[in-house]
């Protein structure tokens, strides 16, 4: 789907806030209700907006330790059946199968390092696991960074049409390129 710098902008408002409602995001990005709310439809039908929900800090729920960990499974178990229990430790907040020496890799939290070491045991008890490396997250730069991408989109749309780079809203501009302070795992991260 083709997008334009006021369906980014639309984007960076409700990521910044996602329960601001379409009269409020019409106001911010100076147009009509109905183009917001049409623009939102477009961009839930399409795909582009999977969901719109609050941005939850696990460190604020007392797990600041963050850890990757990448997984090697018995293979004659297969990578679903190891999925859904996996999916049962409330810890693990991601799970991808990955290409490479390893098959799958997790992002999981925990309360404390001791507490860490209680979710890696909970994992290789998994039944169909082997082998695991786990790194902990000692610093947080940027997560779930879409917003640019986003941005790029909108240049190689105009690009591919001759058209001019529209500008993006002021909206936008206010928020610049949504890199924040860097974090680490004594403060905020999710």
């Amino acid at each position: 789907m083709r997008i334009d710098s006021l369906d980014v902008s639309l984007i960076e408002l409700l990521t910044d806030e996602p329960g601001l409602g379409v009269m409020e995001c019409s106001k911010r990005l100076g147009v009509a209700r109905g183009t917001a709310q049409n623009r939102l439809n477009r961009l839930h039908e399409s795909g582009v907006i999977t969901r719109i929900a609050p941005h939850i800090d696990p460190s604020a729920m007392g797990y600041p330790v963050i850890t990757f960990c990448s997984l090697q499974i018995q293979q004659n178990f297969g990578q679903t059946g190891v999925a859904a229990e996996l999916a049962k430790i409330p810890e693990i907040l991601e799970m991808h199968t990955v290409s490479g020496s390893s098959d799958m890799l997790v992002k999981i939290v925990a309360r404390s390092t001791k507490d860490l070491q209680r979710v890696l045991d909970a994992i290789s008890a998994t039944e169909g696991m082997g082998r695991s490396s786990s790194s902990i997250v000692l610093e947080t730069h940027f997560e779930n960074r879409v917003l640019p991408l986003a941005w790029e989109a909108v240049k190689q749309s105009a690009s591919q049409a001759d058209e001019p780079l529209p500008a993006p809203h002021e909206a936008s501009l206010r928020n610049g390129g949504r890199l924040g302070a860097a974090t680490n795992n004594a403060g905020h991260n999710a």
